[in-house]
């Protein structure tokens, strides 16, 4: 069976990188940390022993996790054109109301939406993907259809 490559900007790869060093300065401080409750005695009932264990096996979960996400990433940088893509800016004005939102299309991993980061597989990015400036695009989200134009695009 083919490895599946998940698409992502290359600011998404380096803030996993990123994640991936804070991580692994923290790892040494939940292992004394178990090491010493542990030394404690009696495991069956050390709340700080189980406590300790959860937070170290959390840590290292999520670290192998992201060393999964690096190995299988395909870092994708943006084309030089003016056709929406991973990685550029769009903003967009909602045919309904009229209000305009920037945003940028991103690998599913990198979403955000407090960050103004929106999947290039979520409805609006399946939508705004490989569209121009000035085309008017059908959203179907969960709740609904509804229409957005797009104003412009940057890289």
């Amino acid at each position: 069976m083919e490895p599946t490559f998940h698409k992502m900007t290359p600011d998404g790869y380096k803030d996993i990188e990123q994640e991936i060093v804070d991580l692994k300065q923290k790892r040494p401080s939940l292992i004394k940390r178990l090491a010493a409750a542990a030394a404690l005695g009696d495991r069956s009932e050390n709340a700080e022993y189980s406590s300790s264990k959860r937070d170290l096996g959390q840590l290292n979960g999520r670290l192998h996790y992201l060393e999964k996400q690096l190995k299988y990433a395909n870092v994708v940088k943006p084309a030089d054109n003016d056709i929406l893509d991973i990685g550029k800016y769009v903003t967009i004005e909602f045919m309904d109301d009229h209000e305009q939102e920037t945003y940028q299309l991103v690998g599913e991993h990198e979403a955000n939406l407090d960050q103004n980061k929106v999947s290039f597989t979520s409805p609006i990015g399946k939508a705004l993907n490989n569209h121009k400036e000035n085309d008017i695009v059908t959203v179907t989200a969960p709740n609904g259809s509804y229409q957005v134009k797009i104003i412009k695009l940057n890289k």
